[in-house]
Parts: C-alpha cells; sequence; structure tokens
C-alpha cells in the first residue's frame, strides 16, 4: 500500500517532464532559424544516427536482468518497424522525430498566425486534453472509446490534426513570443494554483481507479484506465507542465559551475538518456538489495544512474566521431 502511495505522489508530479523537453524545444528552435533541409540535415546528425546505433546496441547485447528470452534475430526484425521490447525509452524518441518533422510545415504559420489565432488553436488544444477522459466516458455509455469520427477502418477523427504534442510546440513558441518576463510573486501566483489543480486531477484520477487489492492483478485495460490521467498530452500534465516551464524560465544560471558542469552536461544529456536503460535495471536491483524505502531507494537509483552514465557519456565525448553515438 505504501507503494501505492509514493508512486501516485512522485510520478504524478513528474509526468510533465516530456511535455516540458517539447516545450524547451519549441522555445528554442521554433519557428525554424535556417532553411528545412538544412534543419534535418542537423537534427539527422544529432539525433537519428544516435538512435540507429542505440537501437542496434539494445537489440544486440541483453542487458542486466534482460537476458532470459532475449532473441537478437526478433529484436532485428522488429527495429525495420518499432523499438524493441528491452529499449522502450526510445519510444521518446520517435515521438520527438514526429515534432521535428511538423515544424517546417508549421514554421510560416507560425511567423504569420496573430496572437488570438495562436490562442485559438492553443484553446482547442486545451480542450483535446480532455480526450483521454472523454474516451473512458464514451466506452461506460455506448461501449467504445472512438469519439467524433473515429471507427474501427478510420482512426482519423476531427481533433487529430490539433491534439496531441504539437500542442506544446505551439506553447513554446506562444511563451516566447507573447509571454512577458513577470516578477517572481506574478509567476508564482499563476504557477502555484495551475500546478495544484493539475497535480490533484493527474494524481486524483490515477488514485481513484486504482483497485483496492494488491498486489494489483488483472488485464493489461487496467493500469490502462488508471494512467488516463497521466497521459502526457492529458489535462492534468499540461497544467503541471506549463507551471512548471513558467518557473524553470524565471532561473538564470552562469559563473564556474554553469561552464563546467551546467554546459558540459546539456551537451551530452542525449547520450545519457540513449544509454540509461543498460545500467538502470542493476542499480534498481543492487539498491533492493539495501533495503531502503521507497522514496529514497528511488531516490538513490537514479542518482546512481545518472551519474555513471554521465561519466560514461563524458568519456565517450572524449572519442573521435563520438557526436554520432551521444548527439
Amino acid at each position: 500500500m505504501s507503494d501505492a502511495v509514493w508512486c501516485t505522489v512522485l510520478d504524478s508530479a513528474l509526468r510533465a517532464a516530456v511535455p516540458l523537453f517539447v516545450i524547451a524545444s519549441s522555445y528554442l528552435l521554433f519557428p525554424l532559424k535556417y532553411d528545412t533541409a538544412t534543419f534535418f540535415r542537423k537534427r539527422f546528425v544529432r539525433v537519428c544516427i544516435p538512435l540507429v546505433i542505440w537501437s542496434l546496441l539494445y537489440a544486440l547485447i541483453p542487458y542486466y536482468g534482460s537476458a532470459e528470452g532475449f532473441d537478437r534475430d526478433a529484436n532485428l526484425g522488429r527495429l525495420l518497424l518499432n523499438f524493441n521490447p528491452h529499449s522502450g525509452h526510445l519510444w521518446f524518441i520517435y515521438m520527438l522525430l514526429g515534432v521535428y518533422l511538423a515544424m517546417p510545415l508549421l514554421s510560416p504559420w507560425a511567423e504569420k498566425v496573430s496572437k488570438k489565432g495562436e490562442e485559438l488553436f492553443l484553446g482547442i488544444w486545451a480542450f483535446t486534453t480532455l480526450i483521454p477522459f472523454l474516451r473512458q466516458a464514451a466506452a461506460a455509455v455506448t461501449g467504445s472509446p472512438e469519439l467524433w469520427g473515429e471507427a474501427n477502418w478510420n482512426e482519423y477523427g476531427i481533433f487529430q490534426y490539433v491534439s496531441g504534442f504539437i500542442g506544446y510546440m505551439v506553447l513554446g513558441h506562444y511563451f516566447r513570443k507573447y509571454v512577458p518576463e513577470m516578477s517572481w510573486k506574478k509567476t508564482l501566483a499563476v504557477a502555484v494554483p495551475l500546478w495544484i489543480g493539475g497535480y490533484a486531477l493527474t494524481a486524483g484520477w490515477f488514485w481513484m481507479t486504482m483497485p483496492r487489492d494488491f498486489p494489483v492483478e488483472g488485464p493489461v485495460s487496467i493500469a490502462v484506465k488508471m494512467e488516463t490521467s497521466w497521459q502526457f498530452c492529458s489535462t492534468g500534465v499540461a497544467m503541471t507542465s506549463v507551471a512548471y516551464f513558467m518557473l524553470i524560465r524565471k532561473l538564470t544560471c552562469s559563473g564556474s559551475f554553469y561552464r563546467k558542469a551546467v554546459l558540459p552536461g546539456a551537451g551530452i544529456s542525449y547520450g545519457v538518456y540513449l544509454m540509461h536503460m543498460f545500467v538502470l535495471v542493476f542499480f534498481h536491483q543492487t539498491v533492493t538489495a539495501w533495503g531502503l524505502g521507497t522514496p529514497l531507494h528511488i531516490f538513490v537509483t537514479a542518482v546512481l544512474t545518472f551519474f555513471s552514465c554521465f561519466i560514461l557519456a563524458r568519456v565517450l565525448s572524449l572519442v573521435p566521431g563520438s557526436r554520432y553515438l551521444l548527439g
């Protein structure tokens, strides 16, 4: 039961991590500052080549705890269509590449659209963050989660093209262009209530839909329903993402720590993410043997995983051609 509490408390607060990356990427990159061909060439070297290399490594080399049932031929075959089961964290890169594909298409629109026009888009997108919950309601009422034109022969409903991570991309641009710098007092006055409301929805739904018999057993549909409010493009997560971004935007960093730690860390952070599954399970099992409480267990495992990958990535960054491995 205590693990269920900690899972609800901690994970609900951290679901904004992925949306925050998209917002930040858009804030820095969108609309494009150079032509489409140059943009794609830079993204290909920075993102695609390391993705291919690490996908092959995960397909060929079983990491600690994954040897049972490891099938290299099946893993390699699956790579033609998707990431393999031993590298599930790479889903994020596929999503990010999809956002990058949309940036050149939407850049001319972002440069010409009015503030009200962009707000209209964001309003429609904000409504689509309710869709995960509306699907649950539709399934309860009609027996089907399909909404507004969707059917088993057509997955492209009315909101298909104005939903998902594209909204976070537009949101990053809106922040940079239209949201002025605010004092800490004004920032907190907006961000804190927004975070409280978003967190209450994210954690509250998860907790209320969780079965009370532990350990939870049953079909995966139980977990899917529980995690409705955890979906990255759901209302509560979007609210906490905006709140976090408002606070992060106020932070500044300079001096030797910034030059010697933050900047070098940022330069290899993609590589740290790509490789971390190779050591995560090992450290999880190691820390489990120490008998720590759940929150401390999570924290220590995360710290050990991060710093071990950081050190390895830093060493690899000294090797010629490492940008193809680390991005």
